[in-house]
C-alpha cells in the first residue's frame, strides 16, 4: 500500500487555522492512505490561546498520521501597515517552509514504509509558498476556507485586472452594481471586500488569485447544495479543479476543560430560556463593535424585548492590529442602567462558546459579523442569521447570503469596521431593531429555508452524499498524481 503524505501550510487565524486541522482530520479519517504534516506559523498580532490545546489532542488521537510542525520564530517585522504585515511575515516563513518539506522529503525516501510526500496544501492567503513547491517539484494545492462565491470573486477581479485593466479600489465609495458571473443578482460595488478596495491591500489579492491557477486543484469548504449557480459557472479550462468538501467545521462542544468557565453559566442559563426565543449576538474571534455601535444595539435589544445573549468585546486599541479582549466591566461601555433594566430577558457575557450555544435549542437567531465559518455553522445548526459585516469578505457574505441565497437578512450590509478604510460607517437602532425582528420572526421564509438547507449540510457529509463524494475524488486525483 503506496502511503501518502500532504504537508499543509495554513494561515495562523484563528478561522483559518481550525477549519484547516478539520480538513487534514477528515482527509486521515477518510482514507488509511493518508498522512498529514500542518506547519504552523505565528503572527505577532494573533492569538493562539486554546489553538494548541486542540492541536494536540488531535496529533495525539491519529496514531501517528496526523502531526504538528511548530516552525521556528521568525525576526520582528518592522511594518506597521496591517495590509502588509500578514504577507510580508508569510514570505519571512519560507525558507522555515522549505526546511521543514526538504525533512519530509528526506524522510519520505528513507525506507518502503514511509510515506511519499504527494502534495504541498497552501492557505488561500500563503499563495507564496507555491514558490516553495516548485523549487522541491511537489504539487500543490490550495485550500480555500472561504466561499465558493468568494473564491469566484477573486477570480473574476483578476481577470477584469489582467485582461481590462479595471482596478478594483475604483470602485471605492462607488454606487457602481458589477456584472459577477457567479451571481445571478448585480453585485454592488459597495459590498466588496475590503481589501479590494484600498490599494496597498488589492494587488496582494489579485496575486493570490494569480497563482490559484498554477496549483493542482483547489479544496473550498462549501457544499455544492449551497452554492449550485456559482459551481455551474466556475468551469473554466484555466482554473484547477474545484472540490466542493464543506461543511468543515469545529463541533467540538466544552466538554473537554479547555473552554473558560463562563461557558457552563451560559448554558445554565439558556437551559432556563424557552425554545427558540434566544437572539445570540456575537460578532467572532476577531469582532467588536465601537461605543457608538454598541449604544444602538443596546437600545435596539430594550425596544425589541427579545431574549438575548450578547458577547461583547474589547475592540483593541485605535489604529492597532490585534484581538478584542473581554471588558474588566461591561458597565462601562454600555448604557447607564441597561443590565439593570434587562436582568429578566437578557445576559451580556465576553467571550462565548459559539458552537455550544447555536446547537442549544433555546436560541432561535443569530447576530452575526458573517465570517465563513460562522455561517456555515449557523447553516448546520438551523439557525438563522442577522449580518452586521465588519471586516474581510464579510460584506460580501451578507449580500451572498440575503440576496442570492435568500438564508438570512441584513442589520447593514455596507457597515465596515476596518482602519484601512478610514471611513466611519454608522449603523442606527432603527437598523439594529429591524433585523433582530425579522430574524426571531417564527414562520418567515428565511427560517424554513435555513432549516432545510441544514439537513442538506449534513447529508453532504454522509457517506455517498455530495462533499463525501468531491473527497473521493480529490483523494483520487491526489494518488494520481503522485510525483515519479
Amino acid at each position: 500500500m503506496v502511503k501518502a503524505e500532504l504537508v499543509f501550510v495554513p494561515s495562523p487565524g484563528y478561522g483559518h487555522l481550525v477549519s484547516t486541522v478539520e480538513m487534514a482530520k477528515l482527509l486521515v479519517d477518510r482514507d488509511p492512505r493518508v498522512f498529514i504534516t500542518l506547519l504552523i506559523m505565528k503572527l505577532p498580532y494573533v492569538s493562539h490561546s486554546g489553538i494548541d490545546d486542540r492541536t494536540r489532542s488531535l496529533a495525539n488521537s491519529m496514531a501517528g498520521r496526523f502531526q504538528f510542525v511548530h516552525l521556528p520564530d521568525i525576526d520582528p517585522i518592522s511594518e506597521t501597515n496591517p495590509s502588509k504585515i500578514r504577507d510580508l511575515c508569510f514570505e519571512s516563513y519560507k525558507p522555515h517552509v522549505k526546511e521543514a518539506i526538504i525533512e519530509r522529503l528526506t524522510r519520505s525516501v528513507s525506507g518502503p514504509d514511509s510515506p511519499r510526500l504527494v502534495g504541498l496544501v497552501v492557505d488561500m492567503f500563503c499563495t507564496t509558498m507555491i514558490d516553495v513547491a516548485k523549487e522541491l517539484r511537489v504539487p500543490s494545492y490550495v485550500f480555500f476556507t472561504s466561499s465558493a462565491a468568494f473564491l469566484g470573486l477573486m477570480l473574476h477581479l483578476q481577470r477584469l485586472q489582467d485582461e481590462h485593466g479595471i482596478d478594483s479600489t475604483e470602485f471605492r465609495d462607488s454606487d457602481t452594481e458589477l456584472d459577477f458571473p457567479n451571481f445571478t443578482n448585480p453585485l454592488p460595488a459597495k459590498v466588496l471586500p475590503t481589501a479590494y478596495l484600498v490599494k496597498e491591500a488589492a494587488p496582494a489579492y489579485i496575486e493570490h488569485a494569480r497563482r490559484f491557477r498554477e496549483t493542482k486543484g483547489i479544496f473550498v469548504n462549501t457544499f455544492a447544495e449551497l452554492e449550485t449557480h456559482v459551481f455551474e459557472s466556475l468551469v473554466d479550462n484555466i482554473i484547477p479543479p474545484v472540490y466542493p468538501v464543506g461543511p468543515i467545521l469545529n463541533l467540538a462542544r466544552s466538554t473537554d476543560g479547555t473552554r473558560p468557565s463562563n461557558g457552563s453559566e451560559v448554558m445554565k442559563w439558556l437551559d432556563d430560556q424557552p425554545q427558540s426565543s434566544v437572539v445570540f449576538l456575537c460578532f467572532g474571534s476577531r469582532g467588536s463593535l465601537d461605543a457608538d455601535a454598541v449604544r444602538e444595539f443596546a437600545t435596539a435589544l430594550e425596544r425589541c424585548g427579545h431574549r438575548f445573549l450578547w458577547s461583547l468585546r474589547q475592540p483593541p486599541p485605535e489604529g492597532k492590529v490585534g484581538t478584542p479582549r473581554d471588558y474588566a466591566n461591561p458597565k462601562e461601555i454600555l448604557p447607564e442602567g441597561f443590565l439593570d433594566r434587562t436582568v429578566k430577558i437578557g445576559k451580556v457575557i465576553g467571550w462565548a462558546p459559539q458552537v455550544d450555544i447555536l446547537a442549544h435549542p433555546a436560541v432561535g437567531g443569530f447576530v452575526s459579523h458573517c465570517g465563513w465559518n460562522s455561517m456555515l455553522e449557523s447553516i448546520w445548526f438551523g439557525v438563522p442569521i442577522a449580518g452586521l459585516p465588519l471586516h474581510a469578505e464579510q460584506q460580501f457574505n451578507v449580500f451572498n447570503m440575503v440576496e442570492e441565497l435568500d438564508l438570512a437578512v441584513e442589520i447593514k450590509m455596507e457597515y465596515r469596521r476596518d482602519v484601512r478604510m478610514k471611513s466611519e460607517t454608522m449603523v442606527t437602532t432603527e437598523e439594529v431593531e429591524r433585523g433582530i425582528r425579522r430574524v426571531m420572526e417564527v414562520d418567515s421564509e428565511q427560517r424554513k429555508k435555513v432549516k432545510e438547507m441544514s439537513k442538506k449540510s449534513r447529508k453532504a457529509l454522509d457517506e455517498g452524499g455530495s462533499s463525501c463524494s468531491s473527497l473521493r475524488h480529490l483523494i483520487d486525483h491526489i494518488f494520481n498524481n503522485i510525483p515519479q
